[in-house]
């Protein structure tokens, strides 16, 4: 009987047996590659992992930095249409605010230059008034005029001592008469009438009669004819509301003056009762500059006047002129805050589009690396 534990090499349990035990070993090998194999597997796994992490962070890191760039070309694309659409509004608004300002400024230069020339004007006439009027002294030294007589005599005197547009001769009045001279003097007292249309008969048959009654005959005669010439100069030459209430009787010589005067005083008072006011050569020229001297008074007070008011309109002109100038200093000043206010966001967009460019993944807050987002 065979051992149990004793086995033939021809056995083919043998073999079963053998072949049992060498599957049944390089099954454990196995198992044990597999277990070695699935050891070194997970981290290979986890690597990969990490690597697939670290591309889709690369992924949403290049989306956003792309987004990041199209999102900031939009933003400089809005910024230099903004800017210019500012532009184009400021360089309006300061091509129509310069255009209107200089059209008013224009306009104040040529109210200003029409107000200088009528001051100018003014003063040509206060120039031309003080030379056209003579003085007492050479009208004095004249003894052709204090020899002439008559009409004759008054239009020279009367041409020396007044300027030419004070005076008119020959003037014709409302109610017909016709003055020797008018002078045209502001009101009061209005222009003046100046008669020299003095008969002298009476007084020469006055100076030719003796002593007597031939003498009181032709005084008395002389006397009525004054009188008469006063009541005519009186009746014809003051007229209410176009001439003086007073008019100047011209004796043509100083001689028959001195007669009133010294023998006729009754006359006199009688022609100022009147307001007929005699005159001789002298007194008359006495009385003409006194009436220049009224009438170059009232002219200058006129022209001062004109010139007053002259200044006031220029006066008007210079503050308008200086508001239209503030208004344009205020435009300007807004346009180079706008310039300026332009020019800061041009910077601040410059210097973002340079970050960009210099993009190195950095916290701008440190200099700490920005980590990566990891998958849980």
């Amino acid at each position: 009987m065979t051992d149990p534990l004793t086995l033939a090499l021809d056995d083919p349990r043998l073999w079963v047996a053998l072949a049992l035990g060498a599957l049944l070993l390089v099954m454990v090998l196995a198992i044990r590659a597999a277990n070695r194999a699935a050891r070194l597997a997970q981290p290979l796994a986890q690597l990969n992992a990490r690597v697939q992490a670290l591309g889709e962070g690369q992924e949403r890191l290049s989306g956003g930095l792309h987004h990041v760039t199209e999102a900031q070309l939009q933003s400089q694309t809005a910024m230099l249409e903004l800017m210019e659409r500012r532009l184009a509004e400021v360089q309006g608004h300061m091509s129509e605010s310069l255009h209107g300002t200089a059209r008013r400024t224009a306009h104040s230069l040529g109210e200003l230059q029409e107000r200088l020339k009528a001051i100018d004007r003014a003063q040509e006439n206060i120039s031309r008034l003080s030379g056209d009027v003579l003085s007492l002294q050479d009208i004095l030294s004249n003894k052709q005029t204090r020899g002439a007589f008559g009409e004759i005599q008054l239009t020279d005197i009367v041409t020396k001592a007044l300027p030419a547009d004070s005076f008119t001769l020959q003037a014709t009045l409302s109610n017909g008469r016709r003055a020797d001279c008018l002078i045209h003097m502001p009101e009061p007292p209005g222009p003046i009438v100046i008669d020299a249309k003095f008969p002298l008969e009476a007084y020469e048959a006055l100076q030719k009669s003796e002593m007597g009654d031939s003498r009181t005959r032709a005084a008395q005669a002389f006397r009525l004819s004054v009188r008469k010439h006063l009541r005519d100069i009186a009746s014809r030459y003051i007229i209410e509301g176009e001439t003086a209430d007073s008019a100047l009787m011209f004796l043509p010589s100083e001689a028959v003056y001195a007669e009133l005067h010294a023998n006729h005083p009754e006359v006199v008072r009688e022609g100022f009762n009147l307001r007929v006011w005699i005159v001789s050569p002298t007194t008359c020229m006495a009385t003409l500059n006194t009436l220049r001297a009224v009438l170059k008074d009232a002219r200058m007070r006129e022209q001062a006047g004109a010139i007053r008011r002259e200044l006031a309109l220029l006066n008007t002109d210079v503050e308008r002129l200086g508001t239209r100038v503030e208004n344009l200093d205020r435009h300007f000043g807004q346009a180079a805050k706008d310039v300026a206010e332009i020019r800061i966001s041009a910077d601040k967009a410059g210097q973002r589009a340079r970050r960009l460019d210099n993009f190195d993944f950095e916290d701008r807050r440190g200099d700490t690396v920005v980590p990566l987002p990891r998958n849980s």
